[in-house]
């Protein structure tokens, strides 16, 4: 391995680099995506139970707030809870807009790594080639393994560049889709507890009516 480092030339050592970088984002974000971890099951069931008690305190919604992604999303709802659905929709969308940045950290780093390594590789190679042609002028085509070792030594930064660049545009694409849906599933989460709350509204003002 340090020998096909060595052969690459020192273009090499910032494609390592990338790939060092890109391993832990990769599997720091694929820790930090779990779904379990994003939308706890039976939230906003939870929530509808705390709603029907009259249990709802500020305790649980701070309790909400800490636990997950979702919770910090249903507890910005929640704590608008008297006003309109409007507010309440608003003070959801403002939480969210911070939720899915912090879902997309080290995302734009990921998809920096996967365009500019293929960019490194080839600079490699084309260096590589400018050092060929040099070796060509001073020593002439005389020695055809003299050559063919300065080109495939030029190839090494390329393999290489795309090596690290390919699995990384994978999982970049695919976390990228991951954080779409987990986004669309909270959306979904954050509608159904707008729609119990505003039940549970109905409900009182019939009450209070009869």
């Amino acid at each position: 391995m340090f020998e096909f480092i060595k052969a690459g030339g020192l273009l090499m050592y910032p494609i390592l680099l990338c790939s060092l970088v890109a391993t832990v984002i990769i599997i720091e974000r694929f820790w930090a995506l779990q779904r379990k971890k994003i939308l706890p099951d039976g939230l906003v069931v939870q929530v509808w139970d705390w709603v029907k008690q009259g249990q709802l305190s500020k305790d649980h919604i701070d309790s909400l707030r800490k636990g997950s992604p979702l919770g910090r999303i249903l507890a910005a709802g929640l704590m608008n809870r008297q006003r309109s659905r409007e507010i309440m929709k608003e003070s959801i969308e403002e939480v969210a807009a911070q939720v899915v940045h912090q879902l997309e950290r080290y995302l734009n780093m990921l998809g920096i790594i996967a365009s500019i390594t293929p960019l490194l590789g080839l600079l490699g190679t084309v260096v590589g080639m400018i050092e060929v042609f040099a070796t060509i002028t001073t020593q002439g085509v005389g020695d055809a393994s003299i050559l063919a070792g300065g080109i495939s030594k030029a190839l090494f930064t390329t393999a290489a560049g795309l090596s690290v660049a390919i699995p990384t545009l994978f999982c970049y694409r695919y976390l990228r889709g991951e954080v779409n849906a987990l986004v669309v599933a909270m959306e979904q989460e954050a509608i159904k507890m707008l729609d119990m709350l505003q039940l549970a509204k109905q409900r009182a003002a019939m009450q209070q009516k009869a």
